[in-house]
């Protein structure tokens, strides 16, 4: 790895180091820096500098350095998408099986933007940048994070046997008639033989389309923006080969002839260079910041699935708690000697339920804050990455009719 691209370390979407001004203010920057890769073949894996400057209080000093590899950071977002249910999680660049055996200097470079950004996010995020994850994240030593790392938490960890205890009434074990009955309703909604239970908010649906929406639109920006920089790649190429083939032809030639055709080449070759910068500025700054957000997007349908789970589990127990209301009154007309137990089921029942609703209530309150927080930083991040866009695309038109310009009067002076 070159020292031009060791001494890379962030990009214009993460906020960067603090300036002298934001010393009298609480602040939190992080740098994700020097990328090296170690190891050989499957087992190899790419480290990188985490560089935190802060004057939070709870953290060790103004600054830590840590290395960090990519199982680290899955590990930090998995945390905090099981304890901040309602809150955007930012996502992460995707892990690429093929890339692995290459690691090529773009691909690196590609993901520890993206790693960037990414901790960069959860940094500048008022409730997430103060939470312990982080801050072991920002500090702990290589040994501890091993450690952290090692425990099996997370839901994307659970065998899939296990997904289906995001459904179950999570309740003590001595209501298993409770737990029973919820489970079997969840089952009969999976295979079909009962419809589910959703919510029915028209500024829900309306979040829900526009998120769906939006998708749908950034995917197939992005896939034309992969387009521009194949197409700027292919015609650098292009005119790299030309410019070799002119520079032959003018070898051949005299006077002024192969001296216009050598000097032809020569701009063909320079034009060349520029298309293949100018592909790589299209693919940092314009590419990649379109697929953050379609990954973004998908982290945001996450929630909204975290959503209706606290939803329909809501429900379920409302459902539950009326049918022991029914049955206790049984028992007490009756006067059995299991109304003492029923009642302290129902009591139990009584508490979870509020729970669900408390949680549902806060998830609902979260993503009403978080969907606001996001609109505001999309249309600034995707503003500036069009702005690159156009810039970059001014810069290079104006560099290549200036080249071709340039040859004119020495080309025109061959011609009859």
């Amino acid at each position: 790895m070159n020292k031009q691209q060791r001494s890379v370390s962030g990009s214009s979407q993460s906020p960067r180091s603090p300036t002298s001004a934001q010393h009298q203010q609480p602040f939190l920057s992080v740098s994700v820096t020097d990328p090296v890769k170690l190891g050989n073949g499957v087992q190899s894996f790419i480290s990188y500098r985490v560089i935190t400057k802060t004057n939070f209080p709870e953290y060790q000093g103004p600054e830590k350095i840590v290395i960090r590899r990519y199982s680290d950071f899955v590990w930090l977002r998995e945390r905090l998408f099981d304890k901040y249910k309602g809150i955007f999680i930012p996502p992460l660049p995707e892990k690429s099986a093929v890339e692995k055996f290459r690691f090529s200097a773009e691909f690196i470079e590609m993901r520890r933007q993206a790693l960037d950004v990414f901790v960069n996010r959860i940094a500048s995020h008022q409730q997430l940048r103060h939470c312990d994850d982080l801050r072991n994240f920002l500090q702990a030593d290589e040994e501890m994070m091993e450690r952290l790392r090692s425990q099996e938490t997370g839901i994307f960890k659970k065998k899939p046997a296990d997904l289906m205890q995001i459904f179950k009434v999570k309740i003590s074990s001595n209501l298993s008639y409770v737990q029973q009955d919820v489970q079997s309703k969840v089952s009969d909604v999976v295979l079909g033989k009962e419809k589910p239970v959703e919510e029915s908010n028209p500024q829900y649906e309306k979040m829900k389309h526009y998120i769906f929406e939006l998708e749908n639109h950034l995917a197939e920006a992005q896939k034309h923006a992969y387009r521009l920089v194949k197409r700027h790649r292919e015609l650098g190429q292009s005119l790299s080969e030309f410019g070799k083939a002119a520079k032959l032809l003018g070898a051949c030639e005299g006077n002024g002839l192969g001296k216009a055709f050598l000097e032809l080449g020569a701009k063909s070759e320079t034009l060349s260079i520029r298309l293949q910068k100018e592909a790589h500025h299209l693919l940092m700054n314009f590419e990649e910041p379109l697929k953050d957000y379609v990954r973004a997007v998908q982290s945001i349908k996450a929630t909204i699935a975290e959503r209706a789970n606290a939803f329909r589990l809501q429900c379920e127990l409302a459902e539950t708690i009326k049918m022991k209301e029914i049955n206790l009154d049984k028992l007490m007309l009756t006067r059995s000697d299991k109304v003492a137990e029923a009642e302290h089921e129902y009591r139990e029942l009584k508490v979870e339920s509020e729970e669900a609703t408390r949680r549902f209530e806060s998830i609902v309150r979260l993503m009403n804050e978080e969907i606001a927080r996001f609109q505001e930083q999309k249309t600034l991040d995707l503003g500036i990455a069009f702005h690159e866009f156009a810039k970059g695309q001014t810069r290079l038109a104006n560099g290549i009719a200036d080249a071709w310009r340039s040859l004119l009067p020495k080309l025109e002076a061959c011609s009859p």
